[in-house]
């Protein structure tokens, strides 16, 4: 696999860190903040959007202001499970209305989810729909509440 400075030349991370910053911003103020045609600008964001650098741009929803304010991090062992079970419960997280990010992780938990509530009551109901559906493969489950978020999924391309 390749280093991103191999992948990434300065125009690249510039486009990048605009993108951060206001994923509707146009071309044309993405061009002119950078100083290239707003070609080369549309030509390099479909490269990177077709190396899958650039994933998706979409906005980054608050759901504390959408009436969720408990903001759970979830962190769950498995054990005495198959990769077919495994799978299952990824894609029962995965279309769960209130669990709003899924990742496989090292270590001494298997997943990490966030979990989106009205109130604890609430928080309590969905917990128990999880993990009463996956309760024989479910060895550990730790939750956090998140207080506040400082920095989240941004990156300084310069660094890179």
């Amino acid at each position: 696999m390749k280093q991103a400075k191999e992948y990434l030349d300065a125009k690249d991370r510039q486009i990048l860190l605009e993108l951060q910053k206001d994923g509707r911003e146009s071309l044309t103020n993405i061009a002119k903040k950078i100083n290239v045609a707003i070609d080369t600008v549309k030509s390099r964001i479909e490269r990177l959007e077709k190396e899958q650098i650039i994933v998706e741009i979409k906005p980054w929803v608050n759901p504390r202001n959408m009436g969720y304010p408990l903001v759970a991090d979830v962190k769950i062992k498995l054990h005495n499970n198959t990769e077919q079970q495994t799978e299952a419960m990824i894609a029962y997280l995965v279309k769960h209305p209130r669990v709003i990010e899924v990742i496989t992780i090292m270590g001494d938990y298997d997943l990490t989810c966030i979990i989106i509530a009205k109130d604890t009551d609430d928080l309590g109901k969905v917990s128990q729909s999880i993990r009463h559906e996956f309760n024989n493969i479910i060895a550990d489950w730790s939750s956090f509440l998140t207080l506040k978020i400082h920095k989240f999924e941004h990156y300084e391309y310069t660094m890179l």
